[in-house]
């Protein structure tokens, strides 16, 4: 069962009076707080009922979540620590901040921010594995990427592309009037955020789905 965004952000609807807990398979990315290196990548499970939600993690170590107030998206796990529930993946996932890391839960266990083959955060300040895929069908392809990471929430990103030829993304500020834009160093690129992920469409051929998570940093 996949589930998007929304399924995190509105409460289980109960049928006939009797509660169901809904349960879906994901990959959980860790990182330790303030770092942007993850320590491990694994298979995970989230499940929610009543608004409580249980992250359980391959490794053996299962956060429950019970709502901390009336803000949405605030927890308190069951050692009482605050845990903080973010955007930042758009639809591919969501990310849950504790006082000892965060944790990028995905969906599709095939997208994300772990290291990917040919791509090492020896040579970046990050790495990813995008979304991606030709004009005119789902994004179902993983391209490999790395970004490296400039001031004012810019970066490069470096992309194998879906074709298998490699060429950067650059996610610029206008100085003129403070907003974000996107070149490419190969072909035409056209781009636009949605939900926390730039949509890049280059040479109107293939399309690519980058979190600024990964270009701003965890």
């Amino acid at each position: 069962m996949k589930f998007s965004a929304a399924f995190l952000i509105v409460p289980v609807l109960l049928g006939a009076g009797a509660a169901r807990a809904d349960t879906a398979a994901a990959r959980c990315d860790i990182y330790p707080a303030g770092s942007d290196h993850a320590t491990a990548s694994l298979p995970c499970s989230l499940g929610q009922s009543q608004g409580n939600i249980t992250i359980t993690r391959e490794d053996g170590v299962t956060m429950d979540l019970r709502p901390d107030g009336d803000t949405v998206g605030n927890f308190r796990d069951q050692h009482g620590n605050r845990v903080y529930r973010n955007s930042g993946l758009g639809d591919a996932g969501v990310i849950f901040r504790s006082p000892t890391e965060s944790i990028f839960l995905y969906w599709d266990a095939d997208v994300g921010l772990a290291e990917p083959d040919g791509f090492s955060t020896d040579d970046y300040d990050a790495t990813a594995t995008l979304r991606c895929g030709p004009i005119g069908a789902e994004p179902t392809h993983a391209c490999p990427a790395g970004a490296t990471r400039m001031e004012d929430r810019q970066a490069s990103v470096t992309v194998r592309g879906v074709d298998g030829a490699q060429f950067t993304l650059n996610f610029m500020r206008d100085a003129t009037d403070d907003s974000f834009y996107v070149n490419a160093t190969s072909g035409l690129a056209e781009g636009r955020l949605t939900d926390d992920i730039w949509h890049v469409v280059i040479d109107g051929r293939a399309a690519y789905e980058v979190p600024l998570a990964l270009i701003e940093g965890g």
